[in-house]
């Protein structure tokens, strides 16, 4: 568990690495209880939920509302089954929690919520995010903390002007303790966003608006690693890492599915993609 700290952590790429694959083991565990899920976009974000709470955030699992946290926003609410994992495995909340996801009166809800410790605002509506992300921020600075806002915001999302508006202002102020990421996975309800509304390319936009701006393949921990070192070291700045994501990453079953944004499969099947991830662990 990472405890509070003077210096920014350092990243092991073979935890990291490891954690994902528990943290994708427990989403699907979750999704398996009630048959259903945002399980896509759970098991393509593991490598970034792992290499944020297991390497480049300072945070203090016995005290989650801690003043010098750094802070992770989360602002596509559906991708919270994947922040659930990544709380539950970090203590942040107790693991046999998970086994209430999605649960009638249960608080971890489909669409995560403020209510659950780790979570900093409630993002079922999107498009908000970062501009939240922004006043943390711009906040910390102000309080004299010298903590980090992380943000994650969908490719969809991308099409909200309220994101660029945000971005507009993490930039004229400088705010280069403030990092974005993009999970570029190419799969919007009503399918690829460029054919909904194209939002390519992507990092010239950020770059124009003075990010420092990065692509990588966001399932590749090394290249991860290396991106979050980058951002890390940026001063002067506000930084985005644009991931490439794959749906479903980690279980050939649903990575071969022309459509993940919400899974059902039959119970089997469920079964089958635990047995692959846990022969992987073994």
């Amino acid at each position: 568990m990472n405890a509070p700290a003077a210096i920014d952590p350092v990243i092991d790429a073979r935890e990291v690495a490891a954690r994902a694959r528990r943290l994708r083991l427990h989403v699907l565990r979750m999704a398996e209880r009630v048959g259903q899920g945002y399980v896509g976009q759970g098991l393509g974000i593991a490598d970034l939920m792992a290499a944020l709470w297991f390497g480049a955030m300072r945070y203090d699992p016995r005290r989650p509302r801690w003043a010098d946290r750094d802070r992770f926003v989360l602002s596509i609410g559906h991708y919270s089954i994947g922040l659930y994992a990544a709380l539950a495995e970090a203590g942040v909340i107790p693991l046999d929690e998970l086994t209430t996801y999605g649960a009638d009166g249960a608080r971890l809800e489909m669409s995560g919520g403020e209510e659950v410790p780790g979570f900093e605002m409630t993002g079922g509506s999107l498009g908000h995010g970062l501009g939240q992300a922004v006043g943390m921020a711009l906040g910390n600075r102000l309080a004299g903390r010298d903590a980090r806002t992380f943000c994650l915001i969908s490719d969809g999302e991308l099409q909200e002007g309220s994101i660029w508006e945000a971005a507009m202002a993490a930039a004229h102020h400088r705010l280069d303790r403030l990092t974005l990421f993009v999970d570029m996975n190419r799969q919007q309800a009503d399918g690829p966003p460029e054919r909904v509304m194209n939002v390519e390319p992507t990092p010239d936009k950020f770059a124009a608006f003075g990010w420092q701006a990065q692509r990588v393949d966001g399932n590749d921990v090394t290249a991860l690693v290396r991106a979050l070192e980058l951002a890390r070291r940026e001063r002067g700045r506000p930084q985005v890492i644009v991931l490439d994501t794959l749906m479903g990453k980690g279980v050939p079953l649903f990575e071969a599915r022309e459509k993940n944004h919400f899974i059902r499969v039959a119970p089997e099947e469920w079964a089958m993609a635990i047995a692959h991830l846990e022969g992987q662990a073994s």
